[in-house]
Parts: structure tokens; sequence; C-alpha cells
């Protein structure tokens, strides 16, 4: 059994408050609901146990004498100390405790969903395929044969634990140890499960249903608690964890609950002004395109984001406009630009200071918007 001490990684002289705060820091890295991992759920059991022991005044002095030897003979007011010998030495503290249950919970799984982004806008459902495990339908989780059941372990009694006695200079020192032959359930299988060898449990194929709410983004874990695989003996079931991916979109990207997208715009309509009609992930949405606007101006349509998580509303979608200078032009489509050009004396190009591209430009307009 490792030392409670080291498993909190605090000295034997801690003070109680330091047991306390070394055990909320693992609890946080180790906790189910963080670390899925079966060895994080070794571990946060083992640290929730050995708090639970140094916590206790009482507890942590026994814990701090250490085990003491029960002694043949009466011997008067020596019995308890037998108790904590047993406790420490793997014992039923004199069957008090009982034999172990066959039925432990199952483990937690983890799928990773992807999602297209217009359907984060406002949700989406999933059937989920799985292999795991479930109930043996045939000894429904009792893993015996159908007419059979568990029959009382002849070694131990049905106490799950064998006393030993050993001599010593000291007297008679009592141990226990898990019975060898039922392996500390009180019960043996005499008749198991054809089906699922006497494990309760079967491996099988499973459609989860799953409503994944609007609002989530890549890496964000869902739980679906009591959806994991079914524990030997027919346990509990563990849990499911979803971990979400939202697949990359050739037009939108994502900033928070914000939808971010560019608008191509011809230099006449940015001159003279013009209404767009364009596809957005919800429907149509029209855009009025201002006269003399320029590029990397960001437009803002209001409430049509992606759908908030927590709480109600959506954010908005921004639209960053390009204006689109030609490049093929025929020589009437000239001469009307050269008379533009003489109509109106525009300043001649002159240095500045440098300036950041217009995806650039987009990206900080966007984010400062």
């Amino acid at each position: 059994m490792a030392d409670h001490y080291d498993v909190l990684g605090v000295s034997r002289e801690a003070t109680p408050e330091e047991i306390k705060k070394a055990y909320r820091r693992l609890a946080r890295e180790l906790h189910p609901d963080v670390n899925p991992s079966p060895d994080a759920q070794e571990k946060f059991k083992q640290v929730t146990h050995a708090y639970d022991v140094l916590s206790d005044p009482g507890q942590r002095r026994d814990y701090d004498r250490g085990p003491q030897p029960t002694f043949g003979g009466g011997g008067g007011g020596f019995g308890g100390f037998g108790d904590i010998f047993e406790t420490f030495f793997g014992g039923q503290g004199g069957g008090s405790r009982g034999p172990k249950s066959r039925a432990e919970r199952g483990q937690d799984a983890l799928l990773r969903v992807e999602v297209d982004l217009g359907e984060v806008i406002f949700g989406t459902h999933r059937d989920l395929e799985v292999d795991t495990a479930v109930v043996c339908e045939t000894c429904n989780g009792s893993c015996c044969q159908p007419g059979t059941s568990p029959v009382t372990c002849d070694i131990c009694g049905g106490s799950g634990s064998i006393q030993r006695t050993v001599r010593s200079l000291l007297g008679n020192v009592v141990t226990s140890a898990p019975c060898g032959t039922c392996r500390g359930y009180g019960t043996v299988i005499p008749n198991p499960c054809p089906t699922c060898q006497g494990q309760g449990r079967v491996r099988a194929r499973r459609t989860i249903p799953v409503d994944i709410p609007a609002g989530v983004d890549t890496g964000l874990r869902l739980q679906l608690p009591g959806q994991g695989e079914v524990g030997p003996a027919g346990g509990p079931q563990g849990d499911v964890y979803l971990e979400m991916k939202v697949k990359h979109h050739e037009v939108f990207s994502r900033n928070d609950d914000d939808l971010l997208c560019t608008l191509e715009v011809q230099m006449w309509d940015a001159v003279l002004g013009t209404t767009a009609k364009v596809e957005a992930l919800d429907g149509d949405i029209e855009i009025e395109i201002k006269p003399g606007t320029q590029s990397a101006e960001v437009l803002t349509v209001k409430g049509r984001g992606v759908t908030h998580l927590r709480g109600n509303g959506r954010g908005d979608l921004r639209v960053g406009i390009q204006v689109v200078t030609p490049t093929k032009l025929d020589h009437k489509q000239k001469e009307l630009i050269k008379q533009l050009a003489s109509a109106h004396k525009y300043p001649a190009p002159s240095l500045g200071h440098f300036q950041q591209g217009l995806f650039a430009k987009l990206r900080d307009r966007f984010l400062n918007v």
C-alpha cells in the first residue's frame, strides 16, 4: 500500500491546511471530469482515500502509529490494536467490511465528433455508433448460467478474506488477506454464463443519440453521464465525453461567436454604391454598399453570427470589403476611365508610410470592430 503522505506529496509534519491544499491541487488534475484516463481514475481514488485518512485527526494519529499486532491469550486491553493491524494489511476489520462486490463501474469513453460551421449556429443532432460493453442479455449481468446462482466460498465462508495466525516473539500475530479461491468476492460461480464467460457484459454496437448544442467550438468537451460502457457484472455505466471539432469553411471563419467573411466589390460599385444579395450560412442577406466604400472597411450585420453557447442571442456577421480593380478593359472602357480621371484632379501618386496588406488590415479591423 502506498504511503498516504507520498500520495499527496506532503511531509509527515504537514499541517491540515497543507494537506487540504495538496488534495485540492491533485483533485483538479485527476478528477474524471478533467482527466478520464484509467490511470488518472486510479490515482484519484488513492488521493481521495489518502485525504480521507489524513484529514481526520483520529485516523491520522492511528496511521502515524503504524499497524499494531493482536496478541493471543486474551491480552486484556490489546484487542483494539488488532483492528488497526488488519486494516493496513488488507483485512476485513473482523468481518465488518465484508466481501467486495463483483459489480464495478464501467470505464469512461472519449469520442471525437466533427460538425459543420453551419450546424454550430443553431445546434444539431447526431446518432453515434459505438462499440462498447453492454449488459449480457443471457444472464442479465449475474455472470451465471441461467437457472444457477453464485455459491458461498467454502474456503473463506463468504467473508472474502482469510485470516492467519503467525507466531512471533511477541505472541500470536493475526493477519488477513483476500481469499485466493473467490478473489475476495465471498462467492464463486460454478456455472459461468456461456455467452459472456462469467463477465456479466459483452461487446456490442450501440447507438447513442446526442443533441449537440449551438455555439460549440473546436476543443470543447461535452459530458454524457451514464452513456459509457457497462461495468463488470452489470455494474453502472461510465460516462462518454465528446470532443468537438468544427470543420473548416471555405467562405466563413469564426471569431468567438462572430462570423467573418470578405465581399469582393467592383470598383464602380464601390464608387457609386449598390446593394448586394449574398448567401449566408442561414439564409440570404442584403448588404448595402455605400458610395465611396474603401477596401478593408468592415460592415456589421447584427445577430447573424453563431448562437451563444450559454445564454440567449447570437453574435454578428462581419463583412470585410475588398474593392476589385479591373485588369482587362477594352478601348472604349479605357477612354471612359481617362475621361473620368481628367474630369477630376486626383492627387499624384506619392510616397507615404508603409501600410499592411488587405488581409492584415481586415484582420485588425475585424478584431477591433
